[in-house]
């Protein structure tokens, strides 16, 4: 295995201070970002039929940026005012500081999971879940079924809130063009979005890193075998899973 060309199918940072490119030049390594899903918001009207009264509910679960956006926008377009009291559990600290963009950030109403994985989530829901009304913001066709089981399996309130989509990118130039030693994926949608622009793809060698347990299992039902099973205790994000599979593949060339 030869690895100098890794694709990351996520937009290119708009930081040069991005650590993807501190890892590109740590070991020289050639990183090219290209997202594989796009995202469509659900509009207001549409969000309606949901029937989701979004203002009887005290506690928001985020688990990605967009998913904070997507719902500021809705509420907006719904003209819905946010209560203050409102709480918000995120899935990590960078998404739980994003707020900030919509909200008076204060630490006693939003709280975030310590090392990144839904484990830590979930003990933070389990200090709140008596008191609380959960509602989840998440994709269309991708929310994070680990957490809804908690949900479930835990007895919590709780009801899913459906507000943007993920829609497959025409990727289909960019894998005929330029072979890649390495793919990461973030999202079973991005799984879905190889096969949607090349479906007789095989694997040949290619190694493939993951991030999330639902993208883990998509990519294990597509027959992939994978070398980057992220997030880990000692891995919390895709970038320190590299940087450790980077480091132990040089020692061994």
């Amino acid at each position: 295995m030869t690895i100098q060309k890794i694709l990351i199918t996520q937009p290119k940072p708009e930081s040069d201070k991005s650590p993807y490119f501190e890892l590109s030049r740590k070991y020289d390594v050639e990183l090219d970002f290209h997202p594989f899903i796009r995202l469509e918001g659900i509009h207001a009207r549409d969000f309606r039929k949901q029937k989701v009264e979004i203002q009887s509910f005290t506690g928001v679960i985020f688990t990605s940026r967009n998913a904070i956006d997507h719902f500021f926008r809705v509420c907006e377009e719904m003209k819905i005012s946010v209560s203050q009291d409102t709480k918000y559990f995120c899935i990590t600290e960078a998404v739980a500081l994003y707020l900030q963009k919509f909200i008076l950030y204060r630490k006693r109403k939003v709280f975030y999971g310590a090392d990144s994985t839904n484990k830590s989530l979930f003990e933070v829901f389990t200090k709140h879940k008596a008191n609380e009304k959960f509602l989840y913001v998440c994709s269309e066709n991708q929310q994070d079924n680990d957490i809804v089981n908690w949900l479930k399996e835990n007895d919590c309130e709780f009801s899913l809130a459906f507000m943007y989509r993920s829609v497959s990118s025409n990727v289909k130039e960019i894998l005929s063009k330029k072979h890649y030693d390495m793919i990461c994926f973030f999202t079973p949608s991005g799984i879905r979005s190889l096969y949607d622009n090349m479906p007789s793809f095989k694997q040949n060698g290619t190694a493939i890193g993951v991030f999330g347990s639902n993208t883990t299992k998509a990519a294990e039902d597509a027959g992939l075998e994978l070398v980057i099973r992220a997030p880990q205790p000692n891995m919390p994000s895709m970038v320190s899973a590299l940087d450790l599979f980077l480091s132990s593949y040089q020692k061994t060339k």
